[in-house]
């Protein structure tokens, strides 16, 4: 089976035990971004992994949705988060920086400009890498979704001062969209989930399934030494 993983911080627990030995997995990790998994699947170079829900609601047909394993939040989800030097209701005609990592948070963050604060900036897709960012203030943007591992050191060099800043990325706004979506709805939201291929072995699937449950209960159990 070939597993697809997406190597941020949050999937930690899913592959804890599995990267320890703890758990064995019969199969063979493939590592990538959202975007790409979700194109791995989508072309079929990938038995079971996780993808963006957007890509699951796209072509639910395609997969089968594996149960009990996700990342969601109820509230604050801290790797998903705009940046932005002016109020996002300020940002209309602005240009506004998306992941190109994330289906799911791009389509999210449409969905608050639209209902919630009410502006129609100009969104465009980010050069630098996710990980990359210390390049942030070289591109022209009044606002940056940033999401994984980059959010959360973003949001913590915030958290330090502006001094702690890319230089050009004189951020004095931060939107955390797990909880935006939570003020909004006053709902969980879901923004990737485990799937398999409907055409692959379904028992050979499952156990992949059960084996990644196993691993993610061990790592809710250990994150101090995650």
């Amino acid at each position: 089976m070939r597993i697809g993983r997406i190597p941020y911080i949050n999937c930690y627990p899913v592959y804890g035990a599995v990267d320890r030995g703890l758990v064995r997995l019969d199969g063979e990790l493939v590592d990538g971004v959202p975007t790409v998994l979700n194109r791995k699947m989508r072309e079929g170079a990938l038995d079971v992994s996780v993808i963006s829900a957007v890509e699951y609601a796209t072509d639910a047909s395609r997969y089968l949705l594996l149960p009990d394993l996700a990342i969601t939040s109820d509230g604050p989800v801290r790797s998903v988060m705009m940046f932005s030097k002016r109020p996002a209701e300020a940002l209309g005609g602005r240009r506004v920086l998306v992941s190109r990592s994330s289906m799911t948070s791009v389509a999210l963050l449409e969905l608050l400009f639209e209902h919630v604060w009410r502006a129609k900036p100009q969104f465009v897709p980010a050069n630098a890498e996710v990980s990359d960012i210390d390049a942030f203030g070289r591109e022209d943007h009044d606002a940056r979704l940033v999401i994984g591992d980059a959010a959360l050191l973003l949001n913590a060099r915030l958290g330090a001062g502006a001094s702690e800043l890319p230089a050009g990325a004189d951020y004095r706004h931060a939107y955390d969209l797990g909880a935006a979506w939570k003020t909004w709805t006053g709902l969980p939201f879901v923004f990737a989930v485990w799937v398999a291929q409907r055409t692959s072995d379904v028992q050979e699937a499952l156990a992949v399934h059960g084996r990644l449950i196993t691993s993610r209960n061990w790592g809710l159990e250990h994150r101090d030494v995650l």
